[in-house]
């Protein structure tokens, strides 16, 4: 279960952070959020309750993340991989 739920977030920041993708998820997470039909149903107190309450909070993070990012002047590639450049080797045939 834990490896579900990490795979679960780790697509979701992907995927949040993907321009093209972006609102498509923010539409279908708020979507998921009102509609009544979800994975543990609303009706039952608390258990009910849990499921929505760590989608929003999902995304509430990785919005703030992204208007973090872009308030710094970064994006999601500059935290991922700053691999210094290297010098370009050079062979001499002589």
């Amino acid at each position: 279960m834990q490896n579900l739920a990490q795979a679960f977030y780790s697509w979701y920041g992907q995927t949040i952070h993907h321009p093209k993708y972006r609102w498509f998820l923010v539409a279908g997470t708020l979507l998921y959020l009102l509609s009544p039909i979800d994975i543990s149903p609303d009706f039952i107190p608390i258990i009910g309750w849990i499921d929505d309450s760590v989608v929003a909070v999902l995304l509430v993070t990785e919005l703030a993340e992204i208007l973090r990012d872009v308030l710094n002047g970064r994006s999601r590639q500059d935290h991922t991989a700053e691999a210094p450049e290297s010098e370009p080797t050079t062979i001499d045939i002589t």
